[in-house]
């Protein structure tokens, strides 16, 4: 997983970058590589649709698929993505070793009024695919934030949840809780790639983590600085904490359909 300061506004050098970061992976006898939220065009929203009117959403996939082919190993990029009707999301894309453009995942919730100006909240679809023996699901910064997603893509089926984030400051304490607690609740492994370094007025705060369905760490980075991180993926494990935490199978989902309605449970005192 790939912690790293994007050059806003540059796709050429981030995609460079990815494919180092891509070439050290395999060396190290990585699988899959994550990296953070838009780093193919910097994160800061304002600046992509300038980026896009020299270089199209499809062909910053293209480039991204023949890294990972080139590589021979898997990738979980973002980048803008257009639909049909011209409405702009942040996107999340899943490229196998081979090159094939496997899933494609929309960011459900939009952080702040810079990302609204600029782009359409997701329809909330959810994919998960199989890829190397394990079902990979994704999301995206904000997303990880509210619980239901994530339980959300656990219940449909994932082992792993990648989530390209672009956390900036005063937030860093969501980087150190929120991705072991997410893993710990859903039961699945959560790989959390953040940027680091200054972009415009923003501070990313780095802290990536990869973190395990049993809730320990199973690597982190610094605040500040580059940096590769690397874990396994152990389904054995997965099981294991499954039975110790059943989580996922003591839930109650007809009572939160009503408690989100704010209905009373109808208890009288």
């Amino acid at each position: 997983m790939l912690q790293a300061n994007a050059v806003p506004g540059q796709v050429g050098a981030n995609l460079a970058r990815i494919a180092d970061a891509a070439r050290r992976a395999v060396a190290a006898g990585a699988d899959l590589l994550v990296t953070p939220e838009l780093f193919t065009t910097g994160y800061a929203p304002a600046l992509v649709p300038g980026v896009l009117r020299e270089t199209s959403p499809e062909d910053i996939v293209r480039r991204l698929a023949d890294i990972a082919a080139s590589s021979g190993i898997a990738l979980v990029a973002s980048a803008p993505e257009r639909a049909g009707d011209g409405h702009l999301f942040i996107g999340a894309h899943l490229v196998d070793r081979a090159g094939a453009l496997r899933a494609t995942y929309r960011k459900t919730h939009l952080y702040g009024p810079g990302e609204a100006a600029v782009f359409t909240p997701g329809p909330g679809e959810l994919p998960v695919v199989a890829l190397h023996g394990v079902r990979i699901g994704l999301l995206i910064c904000y997303d990880l934030e509210f619980p239901e997603a994530v339980r959300g893509v656990a219940l449909g089926g994932a082992d792993l949840v990648c989530v390209p984030t672009a956390l900036m400051e005063p937030f860093g304490v969501v980087a150190r809780t929120l991705p072991p607690a997410r893993a710990l609740e859903s039961q699945v492994y959560v790989a959390y790639a953040n940027h680091c370094g200054r972009e415009g007025d923003l501070d990313l705060c780095g802290s990536s983590i990869i973190a395990s369905p049993d809730g320990s760490v199973l690597a982190t980075a610094a605040a500040a600085g580059e940096d590769l991180l690397f874990a396994d993926v152990d389904l054995e494990l997965q099981r294991a904490s499954r039975a110790a935490n059943p989580y996922l199978a003591d839930r109650r989902p007809d009572l939160y359909a009503r408690w989100e309605k704010g209905e009373k449970a109808g208890l009288e005192t």
